[in-house]
């Protein structure tokens, strides 16, 4: 479905029981709500109610032109919160997901019972890449005026070989996202992605959080994870093993036990 938000739309999925506590799932750059497909059934099963955001020039959803911020990333979200009556939700994002969910936490806290923050730091000085593979990025997408020069590349980091392998057909399905993204979304992304920093404002937080990635994932070095939950208060930091960046598609199953566990934690304090 397309949300209308300041002369452009938002896509969005809002699946489960209207009574059901809602949960709103972010995804990475250069992906789509797809990418939670295997997280759906156990969530429905559960009684949520499930809101998916496609990030500004991914999926379904309009590019905008420009750099964009963390800030930004997390006023849509709050904007399509507002628009659809959802006053307060969990939330899971992964990658840049969870980077903007920190966003929305310091600014819209208000709005959060919990968060689930998976493959991301609390900088990004502590991601492991410096700005020149970003600007390379940048520059591939930019002169191609495509996504498709990286995707084979940006598979790699996401999931392991013996993935591809396994499941060649769900594969296929991310990495064909990956190409279909627009070139400002992209590019717009990677600028946020350079440049963010949370730690000066995560210790104030009073959201219940969680921190999850996977064990092989090279772009959410375990540094800066452990930096991530020793900076939130009360944040503990959750391991999927034999998983790269996208955790939740390599091992559904330890990643849906994690999310389950700590949702169900989360549903008795409330």
């Amino acid at each position: 479905m397309l949300l209308p938000l300041e002369g452009r739309r938002i896509y969005y999925d809002l699946t489960g029981p209207e009574d059901g506590p809602v949960l709103c799932m972010a995804h990475s750059l250069t992906s789509d709500s797809g990418m939670w497909s295997e997280q759906m059934p156990p969530l429905l099963q559960a009684g949520f109610r499930v809101l998916r955001l496609d990030m500004r020039g991914h999926g379904g959803s309009d590019p905008v032109a420009g750099d964009y911020t963390m800030q930004a990333l997390a006023g849509d979200m709050a904007a399509a919160l507002e628009a659809l009556g959802l006053p307060r939700v969990h939330y899971i994002g992964l990658s840049i997901g969870g980077q903007a969910g920190q966003a929305f936490a310091i600014e819209h806290g208000d709005k959060l019972i919990s968060a689930m923050w998976c493959g991301c730091a609390p900088s990004s000085g502590l991601v492991g890449d410096d700005t020149a593979v970003w600007d390379r990025a940048i520059n591939t997408t930019r002169k191609a005026n495509s996504v498709e020069p990286l995707a084979d590349e940006m598979m790699e980091h996401w999931l392991t070989d013996a993935f591809k392998r396994r499941k060649p057909g769900r594969w296929k399905q991310l990495r064909d996202t990956v190409a279909a993204t627009t070139p400002a979304g992209m590019i717009g992304g990677s600028a946020a992605i350079k440049n963010y920093d949370f730690t000066a404002q995560l210790p104030s937080l009073q959201v219940p959080t969680l921190a999850v990635r996977g064990a092989e994932d090279p772009d959410a070095p375990a540094k800066a994870m452990r930096r991530l939950a020793e900076l939130v208060p009360g944040c503990r930091l959750e391991e999927v093993p034999d998983a790269r960046h996208f955790c939740n598609v390599e091992q559904p199953d330890t990643f849906n036990r994690i999310m389950m566990g700590w949702l169900d934690e989360q549903r008795k304090l409330t």
